[in-house]
């Protein structure tokens, strides 16, 4: 007798299983323009006067497909939280007088974003600040300790 007609896949094309046993990243890119200078560095450096950047953030999340799932969130629920942290605390700022980025180097504006955006969205993986188009810093939420600034 032939086997039951019924599929094996569910509507996302995916065989039916409980979740997806496959891991996926995601990033979703934003932008921002800011001043800055960097008190750590020594007397005469060109980073300790005050100069800008267009700052590019990559927001990285991770995880496995949810059970019936075709994907593992919508870029718009990543704008929905990171959007107005990045337009509305950061764009067209002096990172110095933002509290907890007196000393905003991309180390620390990884941190403060990761602070900020992990408790919203938990599939968060990493935080990628790019300071130019040549240099970078990649935080993955490793040794913190800190409560969300």
């Amino acid at each position: 007798m032939p086997a039951s007609s019924s599929s094996s896949t569910s509507t996302s094309g995916l065989p039916r299983r409980e979740a997806c046993d496959v891991r996926f990243r995601l990033e979703k890119t934003f932008d921002f323009e800011a001043a800055h200078s960097l008190p750590g560095f020594p007397e005469g450096h060109k980073c300790r006067r005050l100069h800008g950047h267009s700052f590019r953030v990559d927001v990285v999340v991770e995880g496995s497909l949810p059970a019936g799932a075709a994907h593992l969130i919508d870029y718009g629920d990543i704008s929905r939280v990171v959007r107005p942290i990045i337009d509305g605390e950061l764009d067209h700022r002096h990172l110095n007088d933002i509290a907890g980025l007196e000393n905003p180097t991309s180390e620390m504006i990884a941190l403060w974003l990761w602070r900020r955006i992990r408790p919203e969205l938990p599939l968060l993986a990493a935080i990628v600040v790019h300071e130019t188009c040549s240099s970078r810093c990649i935080y993955q939420g490793q040794g913190d300790q800190g409560d969300p600034a």
